[in-house]
């Protein structure tokens, strides 16, 4: 059972090359569908895409996997000619950004400072305990963005004002949201997911404390009524992040205090600390989420990538 789950998280990451390369892509169909305004939303493989669509062209934030380009812009195609014009990476993983090189040959890439570090450097996906779910490799010079901000960026397209905003390290330390004010849509990358207990690569910066902090500012910040895109899953609401932000504080509190009480990882994992919580296992399963909170609480995560 557990090397299932396991296949299924690599899937939801895309981070194993070698498993990368088995997927069947020919069998993918992209979907496209209207979220609000000009704001659509793409599915395929794994990562959700967002695409802004008007009269100035098309601006996409993700874009999956180079293997699934022609689908993607058949897709796109089905809904306008306009040619893109700008991509955003919301972060580094390959289930977001693996589409690069394809389609910086039409528009250029855009993202967090760090996002073109790790994908210039490559490096471990995990949790920085027991539990490695792969290798980045080094990306090529074609797939790096080649714009890059250090915390808040416009692009003025389509009569829309488009909020390129980082948040401070959740998921990992390259995260941003892409917020599209007149359509009143935000597009949340994996800060956000709709699958269950979320991912947060403690080995790429992430941090679990970050993503409570994150996640409350964008409550904070964002319309009641926004539509929200997350990284993986369906179109949500304000709602859906609270109830998430809460669980997150709610689970780190109840293994912070075992491990004041000294308990090991083990022992945490005997008494199922997580039992209230086992209906949000999913791909993260109970365990896995469990060594996360532990590893986060006792400092066992990843340093930050260092400016060069």
């Amino acid at each position: 059972m557990w090397k299932i789950r396991l296949i299924l998280l690599l899937l939801l990451n895309g981070c194993i090359v070698a498993l990368h390369a088995q997927q069947d892509f020919d069998k993918v169909h992209v979907q496209i569908a209207k979220v609000a305004g000009d704001v659509f939303l793409l599915t395929g493989q794994d990562g959700n895409i967002a695409a802004d669509i008007g009269d100035d062209g098309i601006v996409l934030v993700d874009d999956e996997y180079a293997a699934l380009g022609d689908k993607i812009l058949a897709a796109l195609k089905g809904v306008t000619d306009k040619p893109i014009r700008f991509v955003i990476n919301t972060h580094y993983h390959p289930d977001h950004t693996d589409g690069n090189q394809y389609f910086q040959k039409q528009a250029p890439v855009i993202a967090y400072d760090n996002v073109r570090k790790r994908l210039e450097s490559g490096g471990q996906v995990g949790n920085r305990g027991s539990l490695v779910f792969g290798v980045v490799s080094p990306q090529p010079e074609s797939a790096l963005p080649i714009l890059t901000f250090d915390h808040i960026l416009t692009v003025h397209l389509n009569g829309e004002d488009i909020q390129v905003t980082h948040l401070q390290n959740g998921h990992t330390d390259g995260d941003s949201i892409v917020y599209f004010p007149k359509s009143n849509v935000v597009a949340m990358g994996d800060d956000f997911l709709r699958i269950g207990f979320p991912f947060i690569d403690l080995s790429s910066g992430g941090s679990v404390r970050g993503l409570i902090d994150a996640l409350d500012d964008v409550i904070a910040r964002m319309p009641y009524d926004v539509k929200v895109i997350p990284g993986h899953g369906p179109v949500s609401n304000i709602d859906d992040i609270r109830t998430l932000a809460t669980m997150l504080k709610d689970t780190r509190a109840a293994v912070e205090r075992g491990c004041k009480q000294g308990k090991t990882l083990d022992q945490l994992k005997e008494e199922k600390v997580l039992e209230p919580w086992k209906n949000w296992s999913g791909p993260i399963t109970s365990d896995i989420y469990l060594e996360t909170l532990y590893n986060d609480i006792t400092g066992k995560s990843a340093s930050l990538v260092k400016p060069q």
